[in-house]
This record gives C-alpha cells, structure tokens and sequence, in this order.
C-alpha cells in the first residue's frame, strides 16, 4: 500500500509538472539572402589574416603591439577566465561530493526519555554502563550527489560551456573593433599629414599672392581693400593649419591609448597615403557571416545557453533525488576510534523530493527563462540582419568612393591649373583679385577633400573587412 502510494504521488506530480511547463516557444529564424547585391563571390575576404590584409608593414606593427598591452584585451581575458570558472563548476555539480573530516561531539540525553532510559540499563562495554556525558568521535569520508535524473544539471552545464565559447568570442569581436579602429585612426593620422602639407603649400602660394598685391597697391595699382582679403586669406589658412596639428596630436594619442602605452610620436609614412591602393574586397556570400563574424557567433551561443536555461528552469518543477551517506570510523571513546570492524559506521540515504508549496516562484522563474530564450532569438535574428546591411552599405561606400574619387581627382587637376592661368591673367590686368582668391579657396577645399576622399576609401575597405568577420584571424 505505502509503495503505491508513493508511486502514485510521483506520477501525479510529473503529470501536473508537464502541464505547468508547456512546450518552449521558437520561430524560425531568417534565412540569409543567397549574394550580396550582385556581387558573387565564392570566397570572403574575412578569410585574410590581419597581418597579410594590410600593406603598411608600420600599421602591423602598431596592431600587433596593441593586441598585446591593450586593456581591453587584458580585460576580455579574465571574462574568458571568468566563463571557464563557471563551465567547470556547473560541470562538477554533475558528480558526487565526497569530503573528508573529522568530527567531535557530546551528548546528554534527558533521563525521561527513550534513549536516557534505555542507556542507564545498558553496558557500553562489557561492566560499564553507558556514560551521561556520551563523547561522539567520528573520522571519514561525507558525500552528497544529485542524481540528474530530468537533466536540470545537465542543461546548465551546456549553458555554461555556451557562455564560455559566447566569451571567447567576445575576445575576438573587441580584437575585430580594436584592429579596425587603430587602422581607421592610423589613415586619419595619415591624411591630417597630407592635409598639413597642402596647407603650408597653399599658405605659400598665398603667401606670395599677398605680396604681390601689397606691392600692387604701393604701385597705386591696388588698393587697401585687395591688400586686407590676401592677408585675411593667408590668416585663415593658418589658423586651419594649427587645427589640423591639433587633430594629428589627438589621433597620435589615441593611437597610443588604444597601444597601451603613453604619449609618444607614431611611426608612420605620409607618402603612402596616395601610391597605397585600397585591396579589392571579395565578399563571398552571406551565410559566411555566421561563421565569420564574433558578433553574431556571440548571438548564436547566447540562444543556446538561454534554450539550456530554460529547459534547467523546466526540470525545476520534477521531482530532486538526492543521495547522502558517510563512510568511517565512530566510537565513543578515542582510544576505539579505528578498531575495526567493530566503530567502522557507514549511513546512505536517499531522498526524493518535488516542489508543491513553492511552486509559483519556479513557475516565475520557468516563464523568465522562455521569455529570455525568445528575445535572444530576435536578438541573433536582429544581429544577422545588422551584418548583411553593414556589408551592403560598404559595398555600395566602395563603389561609389570610386567615382568620388576620380572626379575629385580631376577637379584638382583643374583648378591647380587655372591657378597659374589666374595669377598670369591677374599680371596681365586681366582678372582682378577676387577672381585669384575664389580661385586659391577653391583649389585648397578641393585638395583637402581630394585627401578625404581617399581616407574615406580606406575607412570603406577597412569597414567591410570587419563587416564581413576579418580583423580576428
């Protein structure tokens, strides 16, 4: 009768349990578009190692420096340390504890009672009857072990081993953003150097345009009015050069931040900055980003360790099987302590318990569990969508760059040209002095967005490698 019972009782609780938790809600995924646009790659350029990506043998070096002394990749490391503690320890809840000790203790049992009135008639050794004050000496081995019976440890260790892989591939997204953004800073640093350069060029120029004009008016050729726009023009230029040195220190010291290390002058050469010819990108297909890009490999372990947590949270509501037990040596007296077999004491125990009182606050925690399952799969859906529109925006930067930078090319050509036409035109009377200042503003503003232009074509390759998942390899 009593073993039914107890068989009933765990049915019932399994039925009600299976109905509480109801099957974990999933939608589908997504599916990714078969090419990117028109482009129909084979392979990704994702695949090129950092090192061999970039030409600038000063910009390897710089990266490789930082990826050794930047805290944020000291820091990612402990995350990582931290991920492998927490796998390990949901992974030795698997199996049984077993410790090792020793224990001492006395006991007085009340004279009215069963065990006081059982012990005042009874010889502890033959003669002598069973002390008051009874001394309890204990040494060996306590263990404790929850069967996994419904898989709740189980499924926290998946959770945890995904979380571990989730952190490593968080070292790699920082070393991704990292490598990226040293490399757009160091061809920022670079096009402030031409920038430089086509200033104290173009304060030169107008340098000698000032003194002409001054000579001019002192000919009574010239008034004061032509003399102030010149001088007003080469004041202009140089306060814009002393922003651009600020800039260039900033973005030293940025690059140096990002290195781990204090302020110091950056390696680099200026005169790369137009022979160097962005690398031609191949983008391979867009499933390549779900094994190629951190982020999104991040997502993807993020929704298997919340699946895994919320089938724990389900097993929850099942009935816990727990074992305990102590093998050793016990005797009242220490000098009996390891006489044996006679104060050899073993005890196990097996209990089986289920939730009934408590149940709402499991409910609460199941219900928390899917709800975090779910919005981690609209996260890895949002994160797949974030890449493909990444790489599709670059892809359309990059070409159309191209053009920007043809056009620009050949609107410099231009207006250097007519510099020289103006200023043999201005000798001959034949434009005045406005005409030589739009000309000098216009030819500076297109030069400097000559120098944009191709910045801009660098930070669009450099974009689309960490798009496409480079930059961790």
């Amino acid at each position: 009768m009593k073993r039914f019972v107890m068989i009933f009782s765990m049915v019932f609780l399994l039925i009600v349990s299976c109905k509480t938790t109801n099957t974990i809600e999933t939608s589908t995924v997504k599916s990714t578009p078969e090419t990117f646009s028109d482009k129909k790659d084979t392979t990704s350029s994702a695949l090129i190692n950092w090192q061999l990506f970039f030409e600038d043998t000063l910009l390897v070096a710089l990266i490789d420096t930082a990826l050794k002394n930047s805290p944020d990749i000291l820091m990612v490391m402990q995350k990582i340390e931290i991920a492998r503690s927490d796998m390990r320890l949901n992974k030795g809840a698997m199996f049984p504890l077993i410790s090792g000790g020793a224990a001492l203790s006395q006991r007085k049992f009340g004279r009215y009672t069963m065990d006081g009135a059982g012990n005042m008639t009874t010889e502890i050794t033959p003669g002598q009857m069973v002390p008051v004050h009874l001394p309890d000496y204990f040494a060996g081995l306590q263990t404790a072990w929850e069967v996994d019976i419904w898989g709740k440890l189980k499924y926290k260790k998946k959770a945890s081993i995904a979380r571990y892989l989730k952190s490593v591939d968080g070292k790699n997204l920082v070393v991704t953003n990292l490598v990226t953004e040293i490399a757009n800073t160091y061809y920022e640093l670079l096009s402030l150097d031409n920038e430089l350069d086509i200033l104290r060029q173009t304060i030169n120029l107008q340098q000698d345009a000032f003194n002409i004009i001054t000579i001019l008016k002192e000919a009574g050729i010239a008034n004061e009015f032509a003399v102030k726009q010149f001088e007003a023009q080469v004041l202009n230029s140089q306060g814009l050069e002393f922003e651009v040195l600020q800039k260039i220190t900033e973005n030293e010291n940025k690059l140096n931040f990002l290195s781990g290390r204090f302020p110091q002058n950056v390696l680099r050469e200026k005169s790369k900055f137009f022979t160097q010819i962005p690398k031609q990108i191949q983008v391979g297909v867009p499933s390549d980003l779900l094994k190629n890009r951190p982020d999104i490999r991040q997502a993807e372990f993020e929704l298997m360790a919340s699946i895994s947590d919320a089938n724990s949270a389900k097993a929850a509501f099942y009935p816990s099987f727990i074992i305990t037990g102590y093998l050793g040596y016990q005797a009242f007296n220490s000098s009996f302590l390891f006489t044996s077999p006679e104060s050899m004491a073993y005890s196990v125990l097996g209990n089986l318990t289920a939730p009934l009182i408590n149940r709402s606050a499991i409910k609460a925690q199941f219900k928390s569990a899917k709800a975090k399952q779910i919005e981690a799969m609209y996260h890895y859906q949002k994160i797949i969508l974030n890449g493909y529109v990444e790489v599709s925006n670059e892809l359309s930067n990059i070409k159309n760059l191209e053009q920007i930078h043809s056009l620009k090319t050949k609107e410099v050509d231009a207006l250097t040209q007519s510099i020289q036409i103006s200023g043999d035109l201005f000798k001959a009377g034949r434009v005045n002095y406005l005409e030589i200042l739009l000309t000098q503003r216009n030819t500076l503003q297109s030069r400097l967005d000559l120098v944009n232009a191709k910045k801009r074509q660098y930070n669009a390759v450099i974009n689309i490698y960490k798009a496409l998942g480079g930059g961790w390899k």
